[in-house]
């Protein structure tokens, strides 16, 4: 099988269900969710397996999961099978949040993105992570998509979050508070 196909080269592209344009919102949507999987695998490369034997087995899991958003936002329609991510997905990232969390210092204030190389990593995968939730919002207001994915999407960028801190934790760095931040977080309990 070739790698090119030049089916493309008029600007359109393959969904499951039909072409669309290559700057159709839902390419965009299931575009934004690639790019965040790459930045994922970034981060995993910067990560000692020693320091981080829980993240790792859990970034790839992460991986497959959004591999599985970009397979649901290329749906045309769901009854052309069933859709892939699922509220069980989002109960894991919840539970994984509270996990990582516990393992952070209290914060108070807005932090600035940052530290060592593995958690400024997992900030950039936040912030993609919140443009692939943008541009799922914006698919749904015209086409019709799984709205789990939208969830997830939401859940995982508060996971990067807090793992970003977690890994600044583990490296033994400390975050750097926003200064002109007022007290917007409530402390742990």
């Amino acid at each position: 099988m070739k790698i090119y196909t030049r089916t493309g080269d008029a600007g359109q592209t393959g969904v499951i269900g039909g072409r669309v344009d290559k700057d159709d919102a839902r390419v965009e949507a299931y575009g934004t969710t690639d790019e965040l999987n790459c930045h994922v695998g970034q981060a995993m490369s910067f990560m000692d397996p020693e320091k981080y034997p829980d993240l790792l087995p859990n970034l790839l899991q992460i991986q497959h999961e959004i591999f599985d958003c970009g397979s649901d936002l290329a749906l045309l329609k769901q009854d052309l099978r069933p859709y892939k991510v699922t509220s069980d997905m989002v109960d894991v990232l919840e539970a994984w949040i509270d996990q990582y969390d516990k393992e952070t210092p209290d914060i108070t204030r807005f932090i600035l993105p940052g530290g060592g190389t593995v958690s400024s990593t997992l900030h950039i995968c936040r912030t993609v992570c919140r443009r692939a939730e943008r541009r799922v919002v914006t698919l749904a207001r015209t086409q019709e998509i799984n709205p789990e994915v939208r969830r997830y999407l939401n859940r995982l960028s508060d996971l990067f979050f807090t793992i970003a801190r977690t890994a600044n934790f583990r490296e033994g760095i400390a975050d750097v508070e926003y200064i002109r931040s007022a007290e917007v977080f409530r402390r742990k309990s």
